[in-house]
């Protein structure tokens, strides 16, 4: 049956039924990356990062972050807030999201580099990424840490 042979009421009901079909599946697309750095803050002056462990993270996203920061040609130490060595240029917390669509996936992730003992915001950078266009934990970390620390896209 074509679309012209639908009553006029059925065929607005129709046309209003996909229009609600279409915006509930279009957040099901939905990626966002950004960074925001504190001004006057030089990511080339950030040699050595401490990344602060989440107790309850049991997936390894620290040693994910202290793994890209190395890659980049950082010095990176793992450990909680109070074993921060003491030359480190930053301390690095984040906060992982995780939900479930056949598999587990991480859909966002926020990583924050802060200065050593006031534990001030330098810079932060967050990955979301929904379940259709979901990536690996490995590339959402990548792609924060090379925003945070302004490296072309790898």
């Amino acid at each position: 049956m074509s679309i012209e042979a639908i009553p006029m009421l059925r065929k607005r009901r129709y046309l209003l039924a996909m229009s609600a079909v279409a915006l509930l599946t279009l957040p099901g697309c939905v990626s966002q990356q950004s960074a925001s750095l504190t001004p006057g803050f030089n990511p080339s002056n950030v040699r050595r990062v401490h990344v602060v462990r989440l107790p309850a993270d049991g997936r390894g996203i620290e040693r994910l972050i202290a793994d890209e920061f190395r890659r980049l040609g950082r010095v990176a130490t793992i450990g909680s807030e109070t074993d921060v060595p003491p030359d480190a240029d930053a301390v690095v917390t984040y906060a992982d999201r995780w939900m479930w669509d056949i598999t587990m996936y991480m859909i966002s992730l926020d990583v924050t580099l802060r200065t050593p003992g006031t534990l001030f915001p330098l810079a932060s950078g967050r990955s979301v990424r929904s379940s259709l266009v979901r990536q690996s934990p490995e590339a959402m970390v990548r792609e924060v840490v090379g925003r945070l620390l302004n490296q072309p896209e790898s």
